[in-house]
């Protein structure tokens, strides 16, 4: 895009939250990333439907953003629009035994909300650091649950700015996969179907899960969580911690001595650092194994090569 193009849509997107020069290593758990050209926070549905049409009027590169658990924006940045959902796009609310929550609202404050109306069912997401909209688009899980498990409805905007309900059957769901990833949909809110249970034993699941997540996980350290897919009949942490992989690190980016599964940024990583340390992992672990470990995380930007 030309200058000139940039600075019309700009201007078209001016009456939004809109930021020139954000620095996305603010809006990623692992800590790292250069600045996005424009970065729009949609206050509605409405702003983010007729954003995503300006957008795409304008060719422009868009990313998505919610929580920023699952990505590695590379140091040059993202020479593109980053539309992130966040609190202005938050709102829960629970019907009976359904719970809609928008995308930017938080997961463990979505499963908080269901213990305090005694629906059980999202115990699993207390502890796992995304918002929704990234969670229904990943199919995140955890101790054998995931959010398919109780989703009936997902409401998505088509990438020409269009929104569609689609029935959770119909998203195509796997591990860590979804309609929505193939499809370049993107989530606006979901509704979940939950089950009448009892306040107190639902409160101790989730108090139990976030004990098992802090004995096990480095939670102290920024992350992106659990760096690598799980190979069919392994895990990628076991595999890791089998090479002898446990603590090193290329800079400041580190095995997790607590957790192989963790790549951790222990201060002042780069982008850099953790691309060569996984590829460094990849290498060593197939070496070891035979077993070729592939990137959960997901890589944005031209200089992660």
């Amino acid at each position: 895009m030309k200058d000139s193009d940039w600075k019309q849509l700009t201007h078209t997107l001016s009456g939004l939250n809109i930021r020139e020069k954000e620095p996305l290593s603010k809006h990623t758990t692992l800590n790292v990333g250069g600045p996005a050209r424009l970065f729009i926070e949609p206050r509605t549905e409405s702003e983010a439907l007729s954003a995503l049409r300006a957008i795409r009027d304008a060719g422009a590169p868009l990313l998505v953003l919610g929580n920023g658990s699952n990505l590695l924006v590379c140091d040059a940045g993202f020479d593109g629009v980053v539309m992130h959902f966040g609190k202005a796009m938050s709102d829960i609310t629970v019907s009976g035994t359904r719970i809609t929550a928008q995308s930017g609202a938080p997961l463990p404050t979505v499963c908080q909300v269901a213990g305090a109306a005694a629906l059980e069912g999202l115990e699993f997401a207390a502890g796992i650091p995304a918002t929704l909209g990234g969670a229904a688009c990943m199919n995140a899980g955890a101790y054998g649950a995931q959010m398919c498990d109780t989703l009936v409805c997902v409401r998505c905007a088509t990438p020409d700015g269009q929104a569609v309900d689609i029935p959770a059957d119909r998203m195509d769901y796997g591990y860590r996969s979804s309609r929505a990833l193939k499809e370049h949909l993107i989530v606006l809110s979901a509704c979940f179907s939950l089950k009448e249970g009892d306040r107190d034993t639902i409160y101790e699941k989730i108090a139990d899960y976030r004990k098992r997540r802090k004995a096990c996980q480095p939670l102290t350290y920024p992350s992106a969580g659990s760096f690598f897919r799980r190979p069919e009949g392994h895990f990628a942490g076991a595999l890791i911690e089998q090479a002898g992989l446990k603590g090193f690190s290329v800079g400041a980016a580190q095995v997790s001595e607590l957790h192989a599964g963790f790549l951790i940024n222990l201060g002042g990583a780069t982008a850099r650092d953790f691309i060569a340390l996984a590829e460094k992992v990849r290498q060593i672990v197939h070496e070891k194994s035979g077993i070729w470990l592939e990137s959960e995380v997901r890589m944005v930007g031209d200089d992660q090569a």
